[in-house]
């Protein structure tokens, strides 16, 4: 049973002249999960920080993160708040995205390992893995300031990539000077990869559908075949967020703040807009990083399958701050938008999503854990007023990877895998477990909560044939 929004509302006391109400969205089931780590502590925390606006927010796949929880969101002035590293995440640009495939299950099935064995080949999985795309300084730049602009110069991108990606693949106010020689050099050689932890790469298909409308508008069809990529910034993001959050904490006094993980600045400071110079570099990375992923991937598809085209129905980012305008206290407002392991969900008529999707609202995409399903979902103008527009990213782990190292067995993982008849290939048996489908929540009760309360509208149910994990 659903709980009324109203049931998770506390009157959290801060320094200043006012109290900051923190939410909490949740369901009965989920709500134990959440409860047993300090995702509502670090909630409350944020509710905590200068020029926060409305409410301190946790998605339905809250869970313990560093600063603030994953699945949590929550926006300041942008005039007179503050940014955070800790509120966007390490792996900044974080996302994911999901290409539809003009052949059914059938058809792949009878390559299914074959194609599953080259992508594997082509795309390194794991941490610190390297790719092909080994860039020099100039490059290098390039991308960071120019993002799919350079792909699609290059030949690796096509126009209607650039059109269905959040930003159109760029965001704008990159400067790659903003970026330290120490992040340069971990990315360098690093686009084209997966990484590890709980990034994949898995082929699917459209299991069942729930909005028959909404889901031709996306170019999604039963028994369809899509492909989802969720990949980030790699140790270029990781190297941004590290080197601002320790910047922040020696600028600005952190005894402070509620949590030292919460180093942050005021956004219109020097330091604030260098590191949201340096956070839209990384996010560009990682655009581009998913879009050399997409150009290995129909290279593998055209050898196989020579008829066969894959579309990019959407990326979006999942780490990231936005300066977006919202309703706050009955009037529009500016403000920067942090989402942490969320997912934006613009309704529709949103002037900044593609013109296809204008009359839908946006496209969500839920990933699952191996083995289970996805969600594809659609962006409400609902969460415009509960959520700053925002949903949750993914399933949320239930348990952390040291105790799933501890209890969940690397053959237990291949046989349930085996019995949802879905080919596994893994950097390292490490990883697979850490992964496991028993270490996340019930994504199914994700999807619900989402839909349930307006954050997003169900579209389509996808079921995994193939999946890769680093």
């Amino acid at each position: 049973m659903i709980k009324k929004i109203s049931d998770y509302i506390w009157e959290i006391p801060r320094t200043g002249k006012m109290l900051v109400p923190g939410k909490v969205f949740a369901s009965d089931k989920l709500m134990g999960k959440i409860m047993k780590d300090r995702c509502l502590e670090q909630i409350q925390n944020v509710a905590q920080l200068p020029g926060i606006v409305g409410y301190s927010l946790g998605m339905p796949d809250a869970h313990f993160g560093y600063g603030f929880c994953v699945g949590g969101v929550a926006a300041f002035d942008a005039k007179d708040g503050i940014i955070s590293p800790g509120g966007i995440g390490f792996d900044i640009n974080c996302g994911v995205r999901l290409l539809t495939c003009s052949l059914n299950k059938k058809g792949f099935l009878k390559k299914r390992t074959q194609v599953i064995n080259e992508i594997y080949q082509h795309v390194p999985s794991g941490a610190g893995r390297n790719g092909e795309f080994v860039l020099d300084d100039k490059k290098l730049e390039e991308v960071l300031e120019k993002g799919l602009d350079w792909a699609v110069a290059k030949g690796y991108a096509i126009k209607e990539d650039k059109e269905c990606c959040e930003d159109n693949g760029r965001i704008k106010g990159a400067h790659a000077k903003d970026v330290s020689h120490r992040a340069k050099e971990r990315g360098r050689s690093q686009l084209g990869t997966l990484g590890s932890g709980n990034h994949f790469l898995e082929i699917q298909y459209v299991e069942k559908i729930f909005d028959c409308a909404t889901a031709e508008t996306f170019g999604l069809e039963p028994n369809q075949i899509v492909v989802m990529i969720h990949s980030g910034s790699r140790g270029l993001g990781h190297q941004v967020a590290s080197d601002y959050v320790q910047a922040m904490g020696k600028k600005y006094n952190p005894d402070t703040l509620p949590e030292r993980q919460l180093a942050c600045a005021p956004i219109r400071s020097d330091i604030g807009k260098a590191y949201l110079s340096a956070m839209a570099a990384a996010a560009n990375f990682a655009f581009v990083n998913r879009q050399l992923i997409t150009y290995e991937i129909r290279k593998v598809f055209g050898a196989h399958f020579p008829n066969a085209k894959l579309a990019l129905m959407y990326d979006v980012a999942h780490n990231i701050a936005k300066f977006e305008k919202h309703i706050v206290d009955g009037k529009e407002k500016m403000v920067c938008v942090h989402r942490k392991g969320a997912t934006r969900s613009f309704g529709p008529g949103e002037k900044d999503l593609p013109s296809r999707y204008r009359k839908t609202g946006q496209p969500i995409i839920l990933p699952g854990s191996m083995g289970t399903f996805s969600y594809v979902l659609v962006g409400t103008k609902e969460s415009e007023q509960l959520s700053f527009s925002s949903t949750a990213h993914g399933a949320g782990r239930a348990l952390s990877r040291t105790y799933a190292l501890e209890h969940i067995k690397p053959e237990t993982v291949e046989k349930e895998l085996r019995d949802y008849d879905v080919v596994l290939k893994a950097g390292s048996r490490k990883g697979m477990v850490e992964e496991a489908p028993a270490a996340y929540k019930d994504i199914d009760e994700v999807a619900r909560v989402s839909h349930e309360l307006g954050l997003g509208r169900l579209v389509a149910r996808l079921k995994p044939l193939a999946v890769i994990k680093g």
